[in-house]
């Protein structure tokens, strides 16, 4: 099926009017040839009956469009939207994925991204978290013949499929602990150093403190933004035992590292 947009005639202070046809072609015209194409042109006849001519030609390849992937499916993960397919029957030309996305409550979609054919997985990182999101799917066609720039054409589309971006992933845990105690000569502290985290939307870090045979307390009131700390609510005579969480920008907070202990003799 083949579609052409025409412009009626333009009254004064209007906008043109469109107009569109839709040409269900015949068996006979349909093609498995890259090269085979179909040629249309507009003729608008006045109230006479007359035409000042015909529009300018425009081709539309004559080639049988792919269905669309199959079993299209999008999940939210810690690393982005996963896109999963099936794949579809093709041939005769080059062709790809194409999957589009579209933000709720907008008209507007915009290339997630391209996979190349044989891929049946995409990962969309172009998103913001909490919001929801319509993904679809096409194939592509590349159609190249020599001596003229290639061109391309889509299938149908999959049904659309809706997420919602909820970020319920934490960051990664802290690596790396080491606790240093200080005191000769001045009030006694004890220094903790950990690996930073490397997650886009890291807040901070939390540190958790306890002595033998009591309970786990966390220390700092608030995430603490470089891999380090220094607790100066220690005592001489103590043992503590220290472990970290990273936190994100949404409160999801990670498991606590290894824990990792030290005397303030």
């Amino acid at each position: 099926m083949g579609e052409v947009a025409a412009s009626g005639p333009r009254k004064k202070d209007e906008s043109a009017v469109k107009q569109r046809y839709a040409d269900t072609l015949p068996a006979t015209v349909l093609s498995d040839s890259p090269s085979a194409e179909v040629f249309y042109a507009i003729s608008v006849l006045n109230e006479n009956g007359r035409s000042a001519g015909l529009s300018n030609v425009v081709t539309v390849p004559s080639m049988v469009a792919p269905a669309p992937p199959l079993e299209f499916q999008a999940q939210v993960t810690t690393d982005g939207v996963v896109l999963n397919w099936k794949e579809t029957q093709a041939g005769g030309a080059k062709h790809f994925y194409r999957v589009y996305r579209r933000a709720e409550g907008t008209n507007t979609d915009v290339v997630a991204g391209n996979a190349p054919w044989g891929t049946l997985q995409l990962v969309d990182h172009n998103f913001e978290w909490e919001k929801t999101y319509s993904y679809r799917a096409t194939v592509v066609t590349v159609i190249h013949i020599a001596q003229k720039s290639d061109s391309e054409f889509e299938s149908a589309d999959t049904p659309a499929v809706k997420v919602f971006a909820h970020d319920v992933f934490p960051p990664a845990v802290p690596t790396g602990l080491q606790v240093v105690f200080s005191g000769v000569g001045q009030q006694p502290f004890i220094d903790l150093i950990w690996a930073p985290d490397t997650d886009a939307d890291l807040a901070g870090y939390n540190i958790y403190r306890h002595e033998a045979g009591s309970e786990t307390r966390r220390i700092n009131s608030q995430p603490v933004t470089t891999p380090a700390f220094r607790d100066t609510n220690v005592g001489q005579g103590h043992t503590y035992f220290y472990s970290v969480s990273a936190e994100d920008v949404r409160g999801n907070e990670s498991a606590r590292s290894g824990e990792t202990s030290e005397a303030a003799p």
